[in-house]
């Protein structure tokens, strides 16, 4: 869910912009440190599933050269057992997304969880369904093992508090479902992935002008109506939330609609059929994948051969509106709402799914 270039591992650090401060005003995360490592990107990782499950690099040199140069994230250890929720639907797979903006201008530090999505993989593999939860919702935060934590803060601390394994506590108490894998995607890495698909259709609901801008011509207007965009017209787009007065709500969205563009031109005719245009995208992508130390690749590749953007529902958690704690401005749950849709997940019932994110 850094810089292109380098990311500081997937080990927390704490900066000035973060939410987590104790009482005496101090930062209480982890000391600072850099460390080499690469971003983790479901997007990519459901692509190259795809066009592996297509039979075009399953099984060949190019796959397996593909799968030596992907990361792997410790995201389980020190998660208490004792405290997971257990598994209800055999079969299942849910997947904790955990994105970041690290090139976005307002983001000064690298240890928030800009984006948290719970993608679930109903036993069929027939769909898979795609419920975001708002950054700063309110929600009690476990204690991590270094002492942190402890009490109820915006959702997206956890990763500053406690990295991956506290985050997916996090998330398991928050939902009650259990997760079985964990993705990471930095949404700056949209350019480059956009780029090499060479460019994606996006519906704009409501034109509206960036507040800030990749385009070197100043801030970006963007017109309502369906259009192809760039690399760089899609990052703008996809991290933009003060032109709007619900701010996170549109952005998740737009994240949302990027994603599904993704996957969609990615399966395109025009990408699989064209050595060219498939290597450009597998070498934008491939160096950007990682996941947890469990998931075989080349499992899911097969389970998610046939997955397109129509076989995709975006969800937003259920919300009952915005407010202030002390001085931080929160997102708070409806936590019944919450719970029915949450228990579908668990259940394994895509139809109460779509009819409880509704």
């Amino acid at each position: 869910m850094s810089d292109r270039q380098q990311l500081a591992d997937f080990e927390p650090r704490s900066t000035a912009s973060d939410v987590d401060f104790d009482g005496a005003g101090q930062p209480s995360g982890p000391a600072p440190r850099r460390r080499r490592g690469r971003r983790i990107a479901l997007i990519v990782l459901l692509v190259v599933a795809l066009l592996a499950g297509g039979g075009l690099i399953a099984g060949g040199l190019y796959y397996r050269s593909v799968n030596s140069s992907i990361d792997r994230v410790d995201a389980f250890t020190g998660v208490p057992e004792e405290s997971r929720p257990q598994v209800v639907a055999e079969g299942a797979m849910n997947i904790m997304i955990l994105g970041s903006d690290t090139r976005d201008p307002e983001n000064t530090g690298g240890s928030r969880s800009d984006t948290i999505m719970l993608a679930h993989l109903p036993k069929d593999r027939s769909s898979a369904q795609l419920i975001s939860i708002p950054r700063d919702t309110w929600t009690p935060i476990p204690r991590s093992k270094e002492g942190r934590g402890g009490r109820d803060a915006k959702i997206n601390a956890a990763y500053a508090w406690g990295g991956v394994p506290l985050m997916v506590q996090t998330v398991e108490q928050f939902t009650g479902v259990r997760i079985d894998h964990v993705a990471m995607v930095d949404f700056a890495g949209f350019k480059e992935i956009v780029d090499a698909l060479g460019g994606i259709e996006i519906d704009v609901e409501k034109g509206f002008t960036s507040t800030h801008s990749l385009n070197p011509g100043g801030k970006r207007e963007f017109v309502a109506g369906r259009q192809t965009m760039d690399g760089a017209a899609a990052l703008d787009y996809a991290r933009e939330r003060y032109a709007f007065a619900n701010g996170d709500f549109a952005r998740i969205k737009h994240q949302q609609q990027v994603i599904k563009a993704i996957l969609d031109k990615a399966a395109s005719g025009g990408t699989l059929s064209s050595p060219t245009k498939l290597n450009s995208f597998v070498k934008a992508t491939a160096n950007s994948v990682a996941v947890d130390k469990s998931m075989s690749l080349v499992d899911l590749a097969m389970e998610l051969r046939h997955l397109r953007g129509g076989n995709l529902g975006f969800f937003t958690c259920p919300v009952k509106g915005t407010g202030r704690v002390g001085s931080e401005s929160v997102v708070f749950p409806d936590n019944a709402k919450a719970k029915d849709l949450f228990d579908a997940v668990r259940d394994d019932s895509v139809e109460r799914i779509v009819s409880a994110g509704k």
